[in-house]
């Protein structure tokens, strides 16, 4: 019999790694035309192919946007054959889009599966987030604390000083009083353009330097570093940032309740997940897509919460046999 991870069966790992493949292979195509939107829907719609070609019956629980803005892996959209295991998906078929438009680094393909009900739905909005790796006290960040409390305590647990320290932040002018507070506790700061499901799962790797990774991103960027760090281990907490009472009331009507809720990582995946992602362009955690001629080489990460197994996958693909089309 086949292991089961909450409804997701083992082998569908690779199949995920086939459909964020698919997704990057389609983007990389497009890479620096300086179109962003082709370069998301190339993306976007080799996604959904190969993820209808998967013996499931799944559901896009966070994607594109919702019906009325998008036609192509939209909230609520149904995927796979419509038999088999019942998954639900957090995807985005190309996170740091406007970097993939432009040739610039740190674009993915990323997709995240669960068993039904077990992801939660974030609405398209921002949220608060915090992140740090494994190997810490349960409870030793908190996004009510100053960052100076966060950072003493990281370093207490670490056992170095703040100084030490590497927290990483979106470049953007809404952290402008957060960077400023940063600086102050003699922490040193890595600004990011974009890409922050990265910069979470960096966290979680020595080798990145990055101990904490706080800021105002994406909701659904939120959900997805979650999933990841409840495969590769770490802390996470995010709490919903609304704009306007439109958004507010897109919330109310998904059925959030408390939208000053702080979500820990445990609020927002519950049982047994799956995570995969493919390097679109270079990183800092995946090469990019290499193209030589009808040929293309892919480095991917997969990854499942239940044996805690982190894999790497580079794959040689014949694009005229895979059938993958030139745009």
């Amino acid at each position: 019999m086949m292991a089961q991870l909450g409804g997701v069966n083992r082998n569908l790992a690779l199949e995920a790694v086939r459909a964020t493949e698919a997704a990057a292979i389609a983007s990389s195509s497009v890479m620096g035309r300086g179109d962003e939107e082709l370069a998301d829907r190339s993306a976007a719609e080799a996604l959904r192919t190969a993820l209808n070609g998967m013996y499931i019956d799944g559901r896009v629980v966070i994607g594109e946007g919702d019906e009325d803005h998008t036609s192509v892996l939209f909230t609520g959209e149904k995927v796979g054959t419509g038999e088999g295991a019942k998954i639900d998906f957090a995807l985005e078929p190309l996170e740091c889009i406007t970097s993939a438009a432009k040739g610039g680094p740190n674009a993915l393909s990323i997709v995240a599966m669960a068993g039904r009900g077990q992801l939660f739905q974030a609405p398209p909005v921002y949220m608060n987030k915090i992140a740090v790796g494994g190997g810490l006290p349960d409870g030793i960040i908190d996004l009510d604390a100053t960052p100076e409390e966060n950072l003493r305590a990281i370093a207490d647990a670490k056992g170095c000083e703040v100084s030490d320290l590497v927290v990483c932040v979106l470049e953007r002018p809404r952290h402008e009083a957060i960077i400023s507070s940063i600086r102050e506790t003699g922490a040193r700061i890595k600004l990011i353009p974009d890409g922050d499901v990265s910069a979470v799962i960096a966290t979680s790797q020595q080798q990145s330097g990055i101990d904490v990774y706080i800021g105002i991103g994406g909701a659904l960027e939120g959900v997805l570093g979650a999933v990841a760090l409840k495969c590769i281990g770490g802390q996470f907490q995010g709490r919903l940032v609304f704009r306007s009472p439109e958004e507010r009331k897109i919330a109310h009507d998904m059925d959030i309740e408390d939208l000053d809720r702080k979500y820990a990582l445990d609020d927002l995946v519950k049982g047994n997940v799956m995570f995969a992602a493919t390097g679109v362009t270079d990183g800092a955690l995946l090469r990019g897509v290499q193209r030589v001629g009808s040929y293309a080489q892919t480095h991917s990460l997969v990854m499942n919460s239940q044996s805690g197994t982190v894999r790497f996958v580079e794959a040689h693909h014949d694009l005229d046999r895979a059938g993958i089309l030139e745009l």
